[in-house]
């Protein structure tokens, strides 16, 4: 018993640290598993400042899924906001490699090249052509109209939050959990 209630407190810890549910805990604690292939961490594909490969425990997991569970509805405006705070800059520290409080072009080009490497018929160029009109883009929105010699320095968070105001940020950033049976069928 005494190894039952250890795990029902750790649920419940988890529970008030992430809001998901026991239910959904227990949901993505297997998903967990199988990515893991029963391992007790999974390998961050990022590599970390020192050359070697992070990896993730089901807390980190967890933590890092709680970012994208779906907003309450019952919360009242101010929560719904700071909800929406936190998914945003969770979303900015992932183009903010060097955890500067700026996206540079440089940071930004990566992120689109490594999201857009998987797709055979897009080319490196094509990609930080693509990373340039964006980011030329947020310079527009976060300073206006720029002299010839004025530098973009990069996207602070509140240039980031300028940039992600007016979209719907809580319905495209969310977990859905489906029935197990639904999963089934996917593998």
């Amino acid at each position: 018993m005494g190894a039952t209630h250890s795990a029902s407190e750790e649920v419940r810890e988890l529970e008030g640290k992430t809001g998901f549910s026991s239910d959904q805990i227990e949901q993505l604690h297997r998903r967990f598993k199988h990515l893991s292939g029963d391992q007790p961490t999974i390998r961050n594909l990022r590599k970390g400042p020192s050359g070697l490969a992070d990896e993730i425990n089901f807390e980190d997991f967890l933590t890092i899924m709680s970012y994208f569970r779906p907003i309450d509805t019952t919360m009242d405006e101010e929560r719904v906001q700071l909800c929406r705070k936190e998914k945003l800059r969770f979303l900015f520290h992932m183009y903010d490699s060097d955890s500067d409080g700026r996206i540079t072009l440089e940071e930004y080009r990566n992120v689109v090249e490594e999201l857009l490497s998987g797709n055979p018929h897009i080319e490196k160029e094509s990609a930080r052509s693509i990373a340039d009109g964006a980011m030329m883009e947020a310079a527009s929105v976060c300073v206006g109209r720029m002299e010839p010699d004025q530098v973009y320095e990069g996207i602070t968070f509140d240039d980031f939050l300028k940039i992600w105001q007016g979209i719907d940020i809580e319905t495209k950033m969310h977990v859905r959990f489906l029935n197990m049976e639904t999963i089934a069928l996917c593998h």
